[in-house]
């Protein structure tokens, strides 16, 4: 069993000369050279944007109809069917029978953003818009009133529609 022996012996040395002879160094920087020249993979944002899908879930916007009223009847199936109860919504009736929202909130700082909302809205009220760049200081600014989604819907009212059109073949 001389050669038993040897090969144990040779399995020790073998790590041994290879740390030393930095063979793990020189395939490292081989590696590094090979993809040094090729394309990078990283956006350079905010410079360069990926290009959104048109079903992209951000900000939410209430949409206003024809006749510049807002469309939300006040169903409140949006409110139950968020699973972050994040939308807080109070209705009164009017003079006319219909009934409308008189507080309309979405506190985006409980948003999950998972659509169910906009899916569930049997007016197409409430949408998701493509734009997801908007900062606070506090979290008080996360809670977006009626005011302030209705002035977002008429601010993307061009965006949405052309997101829209670009979904309609997979609805």
């Amino acid at each position: 069993s001389i050669y038993g022996n040897e090969a144990k012996r040779m399995k020790t040395i073998k790590p041994f000369f290879k740390t030393f002879s930095l063979i793990e160094l020189i395939q490292g920087m081989a590696l590094t050279l090979r993809v040094m020249f090729r394309r990078k993979a990283t956006v350079r944002y905010p410079e360069e944007k990926t290009p959104l899908s048109p079903r992209f879930r951000g900000m939410h916007a209430l949409m206003r109809d024809e006749n510049g009223e807002e469309k939300c009847i006040g169903c409140k199936l949006c409110e139950s069917v968020c699973p972050a109860k994040a939308i807080l919504i109070e209705t009164e009736e009017r003079e006319d029978g219909t009934r409308r929202t008189t507080r309309y909130d979405i506190d985006q700082s409980k948003c999950i953003f998972c659509g169910l909302c906009e899916e569930a809205c049997p007016v197409d009220a409430i949408v998701e818009i493509p734009m997801f760049e908007y900062s606070a200081d506090g979290k008080n600014d996360l809670l977006f009133s009626k005011e302030v989604l209705l002035k977002v819907g008429d601010t993307y009212k061009e965006e949405i529609k052309e997101a829209k059109d670009a979904d309609e073949p997979y609805r």
